[in-house]
Order: C-alpha cells, then structure tokens, then sequence
C-alpha cells in the first residue's frame, strides 16, 4: 500500500474524506501478482495543504484505481485534483516500467494527456485502468523476480519415454507447471493413472509432487525422463480418468512450436492429439436440440478444461444474444464478442488458456462485452452457425468465417449493433498475444463508445421530445377531464333544478285540488240573523290579510280547519291560535263545535306556521 498524507507546516496528520463524507485513511497501490512474484515495495506521495477557505470551502475528492498489467494488478488512490502524470509516476515505482513505454488506457473520455487533471475528467469513485507495453515483450523478467522467478518464466522441454508402448512424448511445460500436473497430463496421454505410475528420471529432490518444475532441479532445456505402469499382481480394472487439456505451451508467442521440430515430434503429438493422446469430450454436442443447450454444455466443458476464471458466456441464441447487446437503451448497449472454437486447431488450448482466460481479458470482456460462443469443429455445427450469421449479419460475415482455415482459429469476432445493420469491427484470429488482444478489444471498445456517445444524444433528444408530447397530451386530456366534468356537473344540476321544479309544480296542484275540494266541500255561510246561532270569526293570515266568515255555532272545528286549508293554509303547516288568552285551536278535537270550543259569538285568530 501506497499512504497519502497532507503535509502541514507544523506536520500534523491529516485524514482524507471521501465523496459520500466518510473519513477514510489515504492509501495507495499496491499490486497483486498471479504467481510466486514478491510483493512490490512501497512507496510515498505527499500534497500540500490548501488555504483554510478552501478546505472549508470543498473537502478533497479520493478516486480509486484498479490498474491491470499482464497478470499483475496495482490499486491507486489519489486525489482528484492530481494529474494522469501522476498514476504513472507511481505505476513506473510499482511496475518498473518506464513512463515513455507506458500507455495507460480504459478512459471513458477520448484525449488524456500526462498533465490532464483527474477533475476534469469527471470520473466516479471507482475506475478500472489497463496498462500497455507494445515496446516490452511479455516474457521480459523484472529485476524484482530475480532467479526464481526468472525459472518459473522459462519453458521446459521434457521428453518422457513411454517404455511400455515404445514411444517417445516431447513436451513443453513453463517452470510453474507442478509435477504432479505434468503427471495428470502424461496419464492422458498413455492411459496410466498417477497412482500406477512408475517413473526414472526425477532428480533426488522431487519428494513432493506439489513442487513447481523450476524448483525441482531438472536440467534446463531440456530433461529426459521414463514410465511405465508400476507391476501389480492383480491390477483392478482401471476406469478412464476424465480427459483434461495438456496445455504444453506456456506463452503467446508461438516459439514453442518451432522448439517442438527441433526434437523430431509434430505439432500433433506434441499437444497429445496423435492416436495414443487423449480423447477429450466435445465441447458442444453435434445435434443439440436448441441453441441454449448447446452453449450450457460449452460453458460446462470450457470450465472443466480451462478452470472457472473465464469470460462468462451467454446462454441462448445468437438472436438473443444480439437483442442483448444491441436493442437495449443507448446507455446499456454493448458490443457482441462472438467466440468460434475449433478442438482441431493447434491453437486453440493456448488461446483459451492464456489469452482468453487471462484475468484482464476476462475483466475486461465482462464490462464491455456480450460474449457468446460457438464450437466449429463439427461440420453439422459450423454449418448451423453460418446459417445463424447469414441471418443475422448477412453473407459476407459468413463467406468470412469460411475463408479461415482450421489453424487460424479460434476466431473471436467483434460486431457492434447500428441502426441499420450489424456491423463486424473486427475478427481477432488464435495467433496473437494478451497485449495485442487487448489493444484491439480496447479500439473497438472506443469506435464503439464513440457511436454510442452519439446514440444516448439521439435517444435523449428523443425522449425529451416524447416527454414534452406526452406532457402536452396529458395536459389536453386533463383538461378534457375537467370540461367533461364541469358539463356533467352542470347537467346533474340542471337536472336536479327540472326535478325539483318538477315536485314543486306536482306538489302545488297537488295543493290546489285539495284546496279547491275542501272549498267545495264547505257548507254555505250562514246569514247574519239567522234562527241558529252563528258565530262570526276574524281571521288573520301571516301577510296581515285577514279572512273574515260567519259559521253556525254547531258546526265542527274541522269545517273551521277545512276553511283556512282551502284559502291555502293547511293544518299540517300552520296552527289556528286565539289572542287572549294564548290557545292552539289545531289542537283541539275537529268533532267539537264552534259552542264548544267558545268561539261564539265572535272570535279573532291568527295564523302561525308550524316549525
């Protein structure tokens, strides 16, 4: 780990704090080597401390770098007011590479120059950087790896002699490979399991079968050895071990092939492909019975052969791959890595093993990529897949594809999705190094981020242009909402005044037929001077009218009640009440006579409306 800290005129310590205003001590890089490397020795970066306004003004902003190297890994932390010169001046201490050989890729921008300053970038908290070397070969030793490491890089040709089966195996192994793992692969190759092995030829320091070959003390080219099946008085009936790949060739740069001529042996024999090799189990059936299937059973062979460390396959279709890759939103979109494998080509276990499943590869393939692969070696297979390309991408990926000859493969094709058709940017063919396919996995990645910059404008425009119509339209349907509503209100109550009207006039000629029977339904006024007493009563209305009539003596209150009713005062609405003193005629019996109730001679009442 690298530490950071803030020198202050008097040194006191400082903390960084980062974006989300945690405290979080200043750290460094520190790299992460796949092998027997030895840790990279530390070291220090100091900043100086701003003015007080501005510490109080913006507190320093940390951004974490994940920088990958060959098979080496070295996380920076620095602040985002440093420059990109910077990172390298700490990868060069780390790596001991040299500024000048150095290229340090993975920005999401385009330009970026030694002094670009990492705020200007905008870049978020974390970031994933890769770092190049054209100028360096791969196999080139630091002087931090000194001898053993120097012996773990180097390539041992061992020749094993099967005494059995009269037959000599030429093999090349890198000083990593442990003896027991050379043991495993001679066992594909003559049928012996480890255990029934009887070996000549180790040096007296082998004890352990976990030993690498570049400390075992053999000798170096080249080192001979013999075996054969270890005698047994009744040997069980041995079932085949599972067939694993004999990877043979420990880097990149096809020097392993030219060594193998020297000693006499093919290429074919040297990879354990000659009639006495293995005999692996396919990586994809010959009739699966769809797509998804097929590459279940190559994602599941791939790891058995290579190890799990690899690019993570799409499972499904090539149609659905595509969907994936190129049919989503503009800022989800990604290229398409078609992987085309091929058991017969001599390339093909390296490629695998050391290019494409090389971490950074495989880091690399997993943010950028949909990786969707397909095995050739089967006629019925290659001719479905460019059935599948034909249809996708058009005949001339598929007249490509069969242009290449068998030792030209594993192929790795990289399509990128346009509005119009599919396009292939490149076809990176099995013969080339971790670097060089980097580099050209990284140039696509940039034509493609170029387009796809493009694409999120068009997409947004176009989503602000839909959110404006949808707004504008969904402003017209509310108030289409609110008119309909107001109508509809307007209409119930207009409505509601019609009804009522309508039970108003019901209720008043309901009325004026009762008024008018009680009316004809009265007995005549008597005379003033007649034989029967007459009772004369004054009566006066809630207007201040007055009605006036005469009633004979012995007439029934009701007749009295029926008489104001007919002038328009029912007794179910008004009370009939005497001045002096105060008493509710209504409630009186109807059966008792004007004599009775003492409203003889004269009388004066008023009218009174109920509550």
């Amino acid at each position: 780990l690298i530490f950071f800290s803030c020198i202050h005129c008097c040194n006191p310590p400082c903390s960084n704090f980062s974006s989300e205003g945690t405290q979080t001590s200043g750290f460094g890089p520190h790299s992460q080597p796949t092998g027997a490397t030895p840790p990279s020795s530390s070291a220090s970066a100091f900043c100086p401390v701003p003015p007080l306004r501005h510490i109080i003004e913006r507190q320093p902003r940390m951004l974490n770098f994940r920088v990958e190297y060959r098979q080496r890994c070295v996380e920076v932390v620095l602040e985002d007011a440093s420059t990109v010169g910077e990172i390298k001046q700490i990868l060069e201490t780390e790596l001991q590479i040299p500024m000048s050989k150095m290229q340090l890729k993975g920005w999401k921008t385009g330009d970026v120059s030694d002094s670009t300053v990492l705020r200007s970038l905008h870049l978020p908290k974390n970031n994933s950087l890769y770092v190049l070397t054209p100028d360096i070969a791969p196999a080139a030793s630091t002087s931090q790896n000194s001898a053993l490491q120097e012996s773990l890089n180097q390539n041992f040709l061992l020749v094993v002699s099967h005494r059995e089966a009269q037959r000599d195996y030429s093999l090349n192994f890198p000083g990593s490979r442990t003896v027991q793992e050379v043991k495993r692969n001679i066992s594909d190759l003559t049928n012996i399991p480890v255990r029934h092995q009887q070996w000549e030829g180790w040096p007296a320091t082998v004890t352990d079968d976990s030993m690498t070959l570049a400390a075992s003390g053999i000798s170096y080219p080249c080192h001979h050895l013999s075996v054969c099946r270890r005698a047994s008085p009744a040997p069980p009936r041995e079932q085949p071990e599972e067939c694993t790949d004999v990877h043979m060739v420990s880097d990149s740069e096809g020097d392993d092939f030219e060594d193998a001529s020297e000693f006499g042996v093919d290429e074919a024999e040297m990879f354990g492909m000659g009639t006495s090799g293995c005999r692996k189990s396919p990586m994809m059936p010959e009739n699966a019975e769809n797509e998804g299937d097929a590459l279940m059973h190559f994602t599941a062979e791939f790891s058995a052969r290579y190890g799990d460390c690899h690019p993570v396959f799409f499972i499904g279709s090539l149609e659905a791959a595509s969907q994936e890759a190129f049919y989503g939103k503009a800022r989800d979109r990604k290229l398409l890595a078609i992987y085309l494998h091929n058991d017969e080509s001599v390339l093909a276990n390296v490629f695998c093993s050391q290019m494409l499943c090389a971490e950074s590869i495989v880091s690399y393939l997993s943010q950028n990529f949909i990786t969707w692969a397909w095995d050739v070696t089967k006629e019925a297979n290659k001719a479905r897949l460019l059935t599948m390309c034909t249809r996708h991408f058009g005949s001339v990926v598929a007249q490509t594809i069969r242009t290449y000859k068998t030792d030209q493969f594993p192929l790795l094709l990289i399509v990128m999705g346009k509005r119009a058709s599919n396009e292939v940017l490149n076809v990176i063919q099995g013969n080339t190094t971790v670097d060089e396919l980097m580099m050209r996995l990284m140039g696509a990645t940039e034509i493609f981020t170029a387009q796809q910059q493009e694409d999120i404008r068009d997409e947004d425009e176009r989503e602000a242009r839909e959110m404006v119509k949808r707004e504008q339209d969904e402003a017209y349907r509310l108030s289409l909402e609110a008119d309909r509503r107001k109508r509809e209100a307007q209409e119930r109550e207009e409505a509601e005044q019609v009804r009522l009207e309508q039970i108003r006039k019901e209720q008043e000629e309901e009325r004026e037929a009762i008024r008018l029977s009680l009316e004809q339904a009265l007995p005549p006024e008597p005379e003033e001077e007649g034989v029967e007493p007459v009772s004369k009563l004054r009566i006066r209305t809630p207007s201040g009218e007055f009605l006036e009539r005469r009633f004979l003596g012995s007439c029934k209150l009701q007749v009295l009640f029926d008489f104001v009713a007919s002038k328009g005062y029912p007794q179910e609405e008004f009370k009939l009440l005497t001045t002096f003193p105060r008493r509710n005629i209504t409630q009186l019996d109807p059966a008792w006579t004007f004599l009775e109730a003492k409203l003889f001679p004269q009388e004066t009442l008023f009218l009174e409306a109920k509550e």
